[in-house]
């Protein structure tokens, strides 16, 4: 179920809200906001995290997600004394997935629609905002590494702007189909940087017939998601989405 979450963390940041959550929203205290950043107009390798608790009831999940986007960018001291097995039995959650550290190589992200922002939280003196709540049946979400390079439907709706003259990195599957990158993450390597990007596809077991390739951008592209995206992971964590033609 790990692997699921991350691929709805990387995905749902803005995501849609669905299911009614009214039965476990209360379980994580809300705190008034004290914690506010400006981030810079660029996004690129902007450095957050998120904490999504997860509750399940019968054959069903609600899971809520939680990021640090416009309160903080992680500090490192808080986020590794966090204890998820804690966090768990103090919500009753199924499981809470601490997800992160992560980081976009996208520059500029914007949403609309049924996006959500939601209450604040203090997870250890890191606060974060609800940004989305997730309904599903669990046999749907049992995704394990085996499903690595496989495509995931996440409803949102987003515009993610990629800048000319930036390098951007991206999968091809044997059909020719194209997911570009959108954040990479340091839950497997610690150490990954976005310096390291450009040969990723190096330490990549990657299916047979796939391709990784890193280039720059001759121009401004984006990748819109009308109610719909596709998003595979690979074995680091690190997050694409499909490029719809």
């Amino acid at each position: 179920m790990k692997h699921f979450i991350i691929l709805l963390l990387a995905s749902v940041v803005w995501g849609t809200s669905c299911g009614n959550m009214d039965e476990y929203s209360h379980r994580i205290p809300a705190v008034e906001k004290s914690q506010f950043i400006r981030h810079a107009e660029d996004w690129r390798n902007l450095r957050y995290g998120e904490v999504i608790p997860v509750f399940r009831k019968g054959a069903k999940l609600y899971i809520e997600v939680y990021n640090t986007i416009g309160s903080n960018e992680l500090p490192q001291e808080l986020w590794e004394k966090l204890a998820a097995e804690e966090m768990k039995a103090s919500y009753g959650a199924e499981q809470v997935i601490l997800n992160g550290p992560r980081y976009w190589v996208l520059n500029r992200m914007s949403a609309s629609g049924a996006t959500q922002a939601g209450k604040v939280a203090n997870f250890g003196g890191i606060e974060m905002t609800l940004r989305a709540t997730i309904a599903t049946d669990i046999f749907e979400g049992a995704v394990g590494t085996d499903k690595l390079y496989t495509e995931n439907e996440i409803q949102r709706e987003t515009t993610f702007h990629f800048w000319k003259d930036n390098m951007v990195y991206e999968l091809t599957s044997p059909e020719g189909e194209i997911y570009r990158m959108q954040s990479y993450a340091q839950m497997v390597d610690p150490n990954l940087t976005i310096e390291q990007l450009a040969t990723l596809g190096e330490r990549l077991s990657l299916p047979e017939g796939w391709s990784y390739e890193a280039r720059v951008l001759e121009e401004n592209s984006t990748m819109v998601a009308d109610g719909l995206a596709i998003v595979i992971n690979d074995e680091l964590g690190n997050s694409y989405q499909k490029i719809i033609p």
